[in-house]
């Protein structure tokens, strides 16, 4: 059978559906795409694919209603990316914007907006994707019963009670969609399709809504994204992803554009010279199914499946385009997708696990006017600490590395497990998440709490705020100089700083501190420790004293006082206390 029209001017849109886990979007892309996939094959739709081509022919069967109303649709088909989680805008992308044409965004009905959702939403507006919504799980609703084929009357069928809990969680979404800044309606309410974002009632458990749904894809892909659909000549493509099979090792690529042949030698993107290599064996993904056919020639669009003579340094995110002997006209039009990879003079490390979410990652930090000192693909490395490690001196508020949807690699793994080693990790700070979002809420957080703590220490360069508690059990030397312990209640203590007793008498500075029996510089709060008071006889001047304040003048009580929000609660309570004891005013 012919699964595609005879005639056609335009590549099949690449759809991406996305949504929240546990929404569906799994259960709605193999609902929408089951057609034709033979049941005996094992694992059937559902197995690990990048994606699926679904001909023209099979979603008129899945959806009778293009062919009842009369609708002639002028492309071959629709790819389909099957990609998880926050790949699907951000790791796949081609020069401006996504790799994607249009997206399906699934939201549970009865759960709303999650992080994941708000994340896709986010990427979404980036990208300037256009896309629909489909509100899955309607089943769900209590006292739910499909009522009639279609959904919009199968909704004003249901019972009073079921419509009004229908039509509360739909207003809860359209709220929630608004505060996000669009401005949404269900889809059988909407006047513009280019003003306004459809919602589609469905459940991909009963297949209600399903043919609405795919209708409505194609209405807007045959509507709006004409002129982006028609297709050049020289392939222009994606690496989705990069996998082993036994001993064969392959690229799952997306062709977006033109034709690409066996025979042709393609340059891949890279940060420094572009990969060039020839194909040893292309293959393309054959129509709703999970395996791929060796060919001699695809045309976009196309998920394909290459074995390259050279794949080393390959990456996933990377674009590619076909050879020519043009290697300076390639590298002048790699930077254009590369421009988003620029670095300043200080800032962060960042590090994502493809080139697209790399860029998608350095465009949201910079919105929140974070810099990037370094950025780069791949699990995060011993070069990479080293870059942070630099950052400590001079620039502490910025000794983070960043990972998005990356980890640690081995030889890191390796030394965190010693503890001297881990102890050197520590002074850089590690931030990893797999929601983007997520991390750059974590990176604020970290570079306020340092911003604070930088600025707390340069207060108290001058000035210490200390409480100490004498330790009567542990008088070591008695005079000429006066060694005992005390337990620091408060702040920190340094050496060299003024101590006065808690009546106000000056008693000496700080001549040296021991903890564990060793010479330190300070000690912290909550640290017991022996102090060496010159000029200072115990059993004459301290043994009917309790505590020990730092003493400071009305100037840099004034200073602390200004800054009070950066004092924990004891440094507070230390600091009120001295002003009593030096009679400052308030």
């Amino acid at each position: 059978m012919n699964m595609t029209p005879q005639t056609t001017s335009l590549r099949s849109p690449i759809i991406t559906v996305a949504g929240h886990v546990d929404h569906g979007k799994t259960s709605l892309l193999d609902n929408i795409r089951k057609t034709g996939v033979q049941e005996t094959e094992a694992g059937g739709i559902t197995q690990k694919i990048s994606f699926t081509r679904v001909p023209i022919k099979n979603i008129e069967r899945r959806c009778p209603l293009i062919v009842e109303k009369g609708i002639k649709l002028e492309f071959p088909g629709f790819l389909f990316i099957d990609t998880p989680g926050h790949a699907a805008f951000s790791h796949l992308r081609k020069r401006g914007g996504s790799l994607a044409d249009i997206a399906i965004l699934v939201i549970d009905v009865n759960e709303g907006l999650k992080p994941q959702t708000v994340e896709v939403l986010e990427m979404l507006k980036l990208n300037k994707v256009p896309f629909i919504i489909a509100l899955n799980k309607i089943d769900n609703i209590s006292g739910w019963k499909q009522q009639a084929e279609a959904v919009k009357e199968s909704i004003e069928r249901q019972s009073v009670n079921t419509k009004l809990q229908f039509d509360e969680k739909v207003m809860i979404i359209v709220g929630s969609l608004y505060h996000h800044g669009f401005h949404a309606t269900l889809f059988y309410e909407i006047k513009d399709f280019s003003k306004e974002l459809a919602l589609v009632p469905c459940s991909a458990r009963t297949s209600e809504g399903i043919k609405e749904l795919i209708l409505t894809i194609c209405g807007l892909s045959q509507k709006f994204l004409k002129e982006k659909l028609k297709p050049g000549k020289e392939a222009k493509g994606v690496i989705v992803e990069i996998k082993k099979e036994k001993t064969m090792e392959y690229c799952e690529a997306i062709v977006y554009d033109g034709d690409l042949s066996v025979k042709d030698e393609i340059a891949i993107a890279s940060f420094d010279q572009p990969i060039i290599t020839k194909i040893r064996i292309l293959e393309e993904i054959e129509p709703a199914s999970f395996k791929f056919k060796p060919v001699n020639k695809v045309s976009a669009a196309a998920g394909i499946r290459m074995q390259l003579v050279d794949s080393k340094h390959i990456l996933p995110g990377m674009p590619f385009v076909i050879f020519k002997n043009n290697v300076e006209e390639i590298k002048k039009e790699f930077k254009k997708d590369l421009t988003a990879i620029k670095t300043d003079a200080q800032g962060i490390i960042a590090k994502a696990d493809s080139l697209g979410s790399l860029e998608a990652l350095l465009t949201l930090l910079r919105q929140e006017k974070i810099q990037i000192m370094s950025a780069g693909i791949g699990a995060i490395n011993k070069k990479d600490i080293v870059v942070a490690k630099s950052n400590l001196e001079n620039d502490s508020i910025n000794a983070i590395i960043a990972g998005f949807n990356v980890g640690l690699d081995e030889e890191l793994k390796d030394e965190s497990k010693s503890e001297e080693k881990n102890r050197e990790l520590s002074k850089v700070r590690i931030i990893t998440h797999d929601v983007i979002y997520k991390l750059i809420e974590q990176i604020v957080k970290t570079q306020k709490e340092r911003a604070a703590q930088l600025q707390k220490e340069r207060l108290m360069e001058l000035a210490t705020i200390s409480k100490l508690k004498i330790l009567k059990n542990f008088v070591f030397r008695n005079s000429n100089p006066a060694v005992f312990g005390v337990r620091i209640e408060a702040g920190k203590l340094k050496k060299n700083i003024p101590i006065m007793s808690e009546r106000g008498e000056q008693i000496s500075h700080v001549k040296d501190i021991q903890e564990d029996k060793q010479s330190v510089e300070h000690s912290e709060e909550g640290k017991e420790i022996a102090i060496s008071l010159p000029g200072v006889n115990f059993e004459r001047q301290l043994k009917d004293v309790d505590y020990l304040y730092s003493d400071m003048s009305q100037q840099q009580f004034k200073r602390f006082k200004e800054n009070k929000d950066l004092l924990t609660t004891r440094e507070l309570s230390a600091l009120q206390k001295i002003g009593e004891i030096k009679r400052f005013k308030k």
